[in-house]
Order: C-alpha cells, then sequence, then structure tokens
C-alpha cells in the first residue's frame, strides 16, 4: 500500500486541558481524584483519548482500565503494538500507587517492565487492566499489572512498576 493511500480510514480525537486536571489533583486524596476521573466528574487525561481506554474501577490500591483493541492500534506486522499493554500496565499500576496517597502526594514511575504473552488483535475484543499495590512503602511503591481479554478468559500480558511517592 502506498504511503498516500488513506483508503477511507480517519479519526480524530479531542481532549480536555490537563492542566485544570492537574492541578485538581493536589487538591484531594489520590482515590477521591481518580474515582473523579473514573465517574466522568473530571475528564479523563489525553493519553486516555488518544488511545481509547478508560479508568472503569478504582479502589485503595487497586484500579481496573478497559480497552478494546482497533485497527488504529496495530504495527506495521498487523497485530495490535506491544506499547498498548504496556501502556495499559503503567495506567493500571500507577493509578493502582496513585489511589492510595493522601492529598498533596504525588508519584512518579521510575521502573517498568512488561512480559507481552499472547498477540493482541481486534479478534481480541474487549480487554481489562487491573493494577495492585504489592508495596507501598512512604517513598517506594511496587504494584503489578495484569492484562486480560475478557471473552476468552486469557492473560495478555503481565507487568510490574516501581514507583516514587513525592511529600507536598
Amino acid at each position: 500500500m502506498a504511503a498516500d493511500d488513506v483508503s477511507g480510514r480517519s479519526r480524530t480525537i479531542t481532549w480536555q486541558d490537563p492542566m485544570p486536571v492537574g492541578d485538581a489533583a493536589r487538591d484531594m486524596s489520590g482515590l477521591d481524584f481518580l474515582r473523579q476521573i473514573a465517574s466522568g466528574q473530571l475528564p479523563p487525561p489525553p493519553i486516555s483519548e488518544s488511545l481509547d481506554f478508560y479508568l472503569d474501577r478504582v479502589e485503595e490500591g487497586f484500579a481496573v482500565f478497559i480497552c478494546t483493541p482497533a485497527e488504529h492500534h496495530y504495527n506495521p506486522i498487523s497485530v495490535v503494538h506491544g506499547g498498548l499493554a504496556a501502556t495499559l500496565i503503567d495506567s493500571a499500576t500507577g493509578c493502582a500507587v496513585h489511589s492510595t496517597l493522601p492529598k498533596g502526594h504525588g508519584y512518579t514511575t521510575i521502573n517498568i517492565s512488561v512480559d507481552l504473552l499472547r498477540a493482541i488483535t481486534t479478534a481480541t475484543g474487549r480487554m481489562r487492566c487491573e493494577g495492585r499495590v504489592v508495596h507501598r512503602g512512604s517513598r517506594l511503591a511496587i504494584a503489578e499489572g495484569t492484562l486480560i481479554a475478557e471473552e476468552a478468559d486469557k492473560v495478555l500480558a503481565r507487568g510490574q512498576t516501581t514507583c516514587m511517592i513525592f511529600p507536598p
């Protein structure tokens, strides 16, 4: 296929300014902040809009994201790019850590590892990514993530992240 062949496929993405949402994060606990995103009271971050995934549920130390793979997630060999699985695991594990933070605290991912276990295609159907905190100290937290094909109930990828926690 020639690079200039668009085949009628297109996509338009819109998002809201992320800065006010980031400011709101500093004024509430991590769990309250994430619950407002999940409920739609606060808009999702731009990455959610561009990759078509969303925060479905959050509890203290636990977060669930949902994504249905689509053609626009494909890499040159006609399967979903591994970066989508990595992004979902990073999001679920990071938000699991974020949900444990008191008002004013922040975090950042300092390490992430992902094992891709099965190919993902549009035939995979809806996926659920669960992140769980397995260690929460005062400066570091570790969380594990699992990406599951819901209909087949098969694990597609697993990962772990280490996050650094910043006090106010």
